[in-house]
């Protein structure tokens, strides 16, 4: 439709009918109003435009197994990225996110992966494109104006949710809303591995694009098996807090690639690429040969991922039985591993700044007896930590992180039920 007549339903109410997944429709109305008003301003008014949304997702269990073919569970966010579009007929993409530069690329030359400088939004766009012509999907050019909550440097993953709305435009405009966000999702994964340059799993574009919770095992690595699980946390009574805890990112390079080799050097030590396919029995086995290579850490690693991807699949059991106790089991189960075992929690680096350690001791004091769960979110060494609050503790838990971490340090959320979509 015309962007003059969106503007006019939208200020009418339309967005009610997305009152599942907008927690306040007044205040994304307003946002999406503006959104495309920003639309008209660079690409022209009176144009026929649609509006879609991606949300943002968080890792619910699994952390760090994904790289060794282990097992995830994921979910999306109600912190979106919306973006505002209409089809022209130039033959390139025009991607606008605010407070950005405009990304522009030319489909003709989207096949072409060094044509495009890796580590940048553009690279990311063009490897949409280039992934769609890729796999036989009709492409095409379009104008489109981005906004989002999904914050940067938040754990919600903000680069997956773009890749992702990229797709998800090409895929209402020129293929009728027609190919599986499963596929979308795999699309996103294939353009920041090939044209960003970064060899990420495909927990996050899955979790974006898929929607509600969503668990993923990675054992066939190249065709990973997905399973939505329809589960309502909000249902139960509970929020999602994630906790930013303002730590510093620099020169956590090799923390972060130190897990995955360990644990592959173990896997090494055993005769395999991974640790998938192993027990914990073969790396107690192994142990005292293990240790003469001088790592008892990663040892330690080993164990974790071996226990975390039964905790995984024991999750995602009793969210598909309801059983919240059972999967709040889980949960802690999980953090307590993540802090002793995998020791991702802080940084030995600079052992002085523990932003982590110090918002899960003050949510343990907090949340105990309260039937409630938390544990370290993302990557760890700094950044996020995750908690299931019970709604009545919601308020008292948040201005508690808040007033040691910053004023809106703790994000309160709710698990969206649906994922990469076209709204109007």
């Amino acid at each position: 439709m015309k962007s003059a007549e969106l503007k006019k339903i939208l200020a009418e109410g339309a967005l009610e009918k997305y009152a599942h997944l907008y927690a306040d429709v007044k205040v994304q109305t307003g946002r999406m109003i503006a959104a495309i008003e920003s639309f008209e301003k660079r690409y022209g008014a009176n144009r026929d435009v649609s509006l879609f949304s991606v949300p943002g997702r968080s890792e619910i269990l699994g952390n760090h197994t994904d790289h060794n073919r282990g097992c995830v569970l994921a979910g999306a966010i109600d912190r979106d990225i919306i973006a505002v579009a209409a089809k022209n007929d130039d033959g390139v993409v025009r991607f606008h996110s605010e407070g950005y530069p405009e990304d522009v690329v030319d489909i003709s030359a989207a096949k072409n992966p060094a044509g495009f400088k890796q580590v940048t939004s553009r690279a990311l766009v063009a490897g949409l494109v280039g992934g769609f012509i890729k796999d036989g999907y009709k492409v095409g050019g379009y104008d489109a104006y981005s906004t989002t909550e999904v914050l940067k440097g938040s754990g919600i993953s903000s680069s997956a949710a773009f890749e992702v709305m990229v797709g998800n435009i090409l895929n209402y405009f020129y293929n009728d809303g027609k190919i599986d966000n499963k596929e979308i999702a795999k699309l996103a994964q294939y353009s920041e591995n090939v044209y960003f340059g970064k060899p990420c799993g495909l927990m996050d574009q899955m979790a974006c694009a898929v929607g509600g919770f969503v668990y993923i095992d990675f054992e066939d690595n190249k065709n990973p098996v997905v399973e939505p699980i329809d589960f309502s946390l909000t249902a139960k009574g509970y929020s999602l807090c994630i906790v930013n805890t303002g730590g510093n990112h620099a020169n956590l390079g090799d923390d972060y690639a130190s897990v995955p080799a360990e644990m592959k050097a173990v896997a090494a030590a055993l005769g395999r690429d991974v640790l998938r396919g192993l027990d914990e029995a073969d790396i107690i086995k192994a142990a005292p040969k293990l240790r003469l290579a001088g790592n008892d850490r990663a040892i330690l690693r080993a164990l974790h991922f071996i226990r975390e991807n039964k905790r995984v699949t024991s999750a995602r059991d009793a969210l598909k039985a309801s059983d919240v106790e059972k999967f709040f089991e889980n949960v802690l189960a999980s953090g307590r591993s993540s802090f002793e075992y995998l020791q991702n929690v802080y940084t030995t680096i600079n052992p002085k700044e523990q932003g982590l350690s110090l918002a899960l001791a003050m949510t343990d004091g907090f949340l105990a007896g309260k039937g409630c769960a938390f544990r370290v979110h993302g990557g760890g060494f700094a950044g996020t930590i995750q908690a299931f609050v019970k709604n009545e503790y919601l308020d008292e838990y948040c201005a508690l992180m808040d007033s040691v971490f910053g004023a809106g340090a703790a994000m309160r959320l709710k698990i969206r039920p649906v994922g990469a979509t076209k709204l109007f």
